[in-house]
């Protein structure tokens, strides 16, 4: 594969390449630019080992339902090459087999299902896709699939055109628009941002498949840096036939015991009940214990600690082979919570601390280098992350979540399915448009039904777990009411900075800011039960929050800690608390209905039922009076707090 590497140096597209549809052998690659095996024609429909899925990922299943449609898809890299995850963007059309000029003997049905992919070495998305569907479209205008030169003229345009070409700005963003998830879900996007902090294993469904990725890639992009450098990993797993019977397997497994599984337990009553499958709630007097025991130490950690600390250098790349990089294979203990000193410039070894790492005298202490807030041309500087390996900016971001066998698929094909309980794959993002994968509930800690928009999470615990505070409430009310104001009016509606897709990513943006600020904050309880107690305790045992407080990050220093909308209870927060419960219970959907039916009714009937029904309605009103006075009064802070109105970020 050494002429890959010749490839990767003329421009960021790898391959353009199209796979068809036949009738006996099913899907398979018809052609490729350049060749995928160099050794073989551009016809080959032979494949790498390890891409043996793009068939099935460049033609989804269930594609003969469907015109055209659009599928972003992750691919693993070659072993042993010097290479990260490969980004693919499919365009699929059929047409019918009668209009077409040139008809090949293999063309014995009514229609010709084909797709036309980029396999690209950055992530630009939206923007691969808006130049690949004017190609399919004349591809397919040609009615003649044997005339190849226009892609061969679509890879050197694209390589031409994206040579050099900068992870910033909107471009990276192109076709994801929080605005329109933020009018879906609205504050359950706060929901599905928590559970991927809590690297759950989380499943997106809904059919065709450009309304799946567009969803599943948009929740993301609320990371900071995470579409731009957080995704370099994500995609590192191996084919089934490769790990069946293969003894690196079982290293994998001993691998796999360095993560933390947490179990949550003992949750006492919240404050609103929690029913059926989306009752989320604020749960301030929530507990939570967690299982550390499966933490090891690798069988270096024996060694002479001068030895095993001393010349340490970033990791050059990761592979499937070796998933881990040389840092994250020390000793766990590096990894644990470790008190920060801004004044020492270490890892806080002066404080006294039970979890604190303490190095052997004489060994230096290895800071993580940090770029400047800006670069040449006023783009943000980047340097690689010592522990995660990610290319990271002055506060550590983006969060290496897709690493150590957590996976991106924004697409999973069928023939994927044994990755959702693969021993490798500790959890996934994923999406899916075959009901069978939303039907294994099991292998999924939550299942996104994108249509439908609910967030589907079978262990009660995980739910109260990811209830929301009545501060995130305030964030997510904030969000969704710049959001649907701006829409008012039809033709300034997206056009301003308020409510617009760049001010939602910065608010979030503030929001993990802040986050990571309050968590470093010692002994505030009261300062992190805005976030959440239980939530913030099983977070600091994440993989992604264990490496970003390994390395030290001074421009953290300027963020102020604390949640963004804290501040003192008022009747509004009850109000919206109640609105959250009866909007997203099972029990609250039962009474809104109840109430919705009864008005019809008192409508309908005349003025003597409706005083007999009004009278009904006076006592219900007794009675919710009642049950509201029976609420127990949330605590208020002792100090003055902040104004509900959150910091303002600088725009863009």
């Amino acid at each position: 594969m050494e002429s890959h590497g010749k490839e990767e140096l003329k421009g960021p597209v790898l391959h353009i390449v199209v796979v068809g549809f036949h009738h006996k052998k099913g899907c398979q690659v018809e052609y490729s630019y350049p060749p995928l095996i160099p050794e073989e024609g551009h016809d080959s429909s032979n494949l790498p080992e390890e891409w043996k899925y793009l068939p099935f990922l460049a033609l989804p299943d269930g594609a003969h339902n469907y015109q055209e449609d659009t599928v972003y898809f992750h691919l693993p890299p070659f072993s042993g090459a010097d290479m990260k995850c490969v980004y693919g963007v499919s365009c699929y059309r059929q047409i019918e087999a009668k209009s077409l000029k040139v008809r090949l003997a293999d063309v014995t049905r009514e229609t010709v299902q084909k797709s036309v992919c980029v396999l690209s070495r950055v992530p630009l998305y939206g923007l691969l896709q808006a130049k690949l569907q004017l190609i399919t479209h004349a591809y397919f205008e040609e009615k003649d699939f044997s005339q190849i030169s226009i892609l061969k003229e679509l890879y050197e345009h694209m390589n031409g055109s994206l040579r050099g070409t900068a992870l910033e700005g909107s471009q990276v963003f192109l076709g994801m628009s929080p605005r329109d998830l933020i009018l879906h879900f609205r504050h359950k996007v706060l929901i599905l941002f928590k559970l991927i902090l809590l690297e759950k294993k989380v499943l997106f469904y809904i059919s065709p498949v450009n309304r799946l990725v567009e969803a599943l890639m948009t929740v993301l992009s609320l990371f900071p840096g995470m579409i731009e450098h957080g995704l370099a990993d994500s995609s590192h797993y191996q084919p089934k036939s490769s790990v069946s019977d293969d003894i690196s397997l079982l290293e994998c497994v001993s691998g796999a015991e360095e993560f933390v599984s947490v179990s949550v337990t003992d949750i006492t009553n919240a404050t609103l009940e929690l029913v059926g499958e989306e009752g989320f709630g604020e749960n301030q007097t929530t507990t939570t214990s967690t299982e550390a025991s499966q933490r090891t130490a690798s069988p270096s950690d024996t060694s002479t600690p001068a030895v095993a600390s001393t010349n340490l250098k970033p990791p050059s790349r990761t592979s499937p082979d070796s998933s881990e990089s040389d840092w994250e294979t020390l000793d766990p203990s590096v990894l644990e919570d470790i008190p920060k000193d801004s004044e020492t410039g270490g890892l806080g070894l002066g404080v006294e601390h039970p979890e604190t790492f303490d190095p052997e005298p004489g060994v230096p202490i290895t800071v993580q280098p940090q770029g400047q807030s800006a670069g040449q041309g006023g783009q943000v500087a980047v340097t690689q992350g010592l522990v995660s390996g990610l290319e990271e900016d002055q506060y550590g971001l983006p969060l290496a979540i897709f690493t150590k066998g957590y996976l991106c698929l924004p697409y999973m094909a069928l023939q994927q399915h044994h990755l959702l309980s693969d021993v490798t794959v500790r959890g996934f993002v994923a999406g899916a448009t075959n009901i069978l994968f939303r039907q294994q509930r099991h292998l999924s800690d939550a299942i996104v039904d994108v249509e439908e928009a609910k967030i589907q999470i079978g262990d009660p615990e995980l739910r109260k777990l990811l209830g929301l505070t009545t501060a995130d409430l305030r964030f997510a009310d904030y969000l969704v009411k710049h959001v649907t104001e701006n829409r008012e009016d039809i033709f300034l509606d997206g056009t301003g900075w308020e409510g617009g897709d760049e001010w939602i990513r910065a608010q979030f943006g503030l929001y993990v800011h802040s986050l990571l600020s309050s968590t470093l904050q010692e002994d505030n309880d009261k300062l992190l039960a805005d976030w959440g107690t239980p939530f913030i305790s099983a977070w600091r045992i994440t993989h992604n929050y264990r490496v970003w407080f390994s390395n030290k990050h001074p421009a953290m220093a300027k963020i102020t800690p604390g949640h963004p909308f804290q501040g003192q209870y008022s009747a509004a927060d009850l109000k919206l608390r109640f609105s959250h419960s009866v909007q997203n219970s099972e029990r609250g959907k039962k009474i809104g209905a109840a109430v919705i039916t009864t008005s019809r009714s008192v409508v309908q009937t005349g003025k003597a039922v409706g005083q007999s029904v009004g009278g009904v309605l006076t006592s219900a009103k007794s009675a919710m009076s009642s049950w509201f006075s029976t609420l127990a009064q949330p605590a208020i802070l002792a100090t003055p707090a902040a104004s509900p109105e959150p910091q303002s970020p600088t725009e863009p």
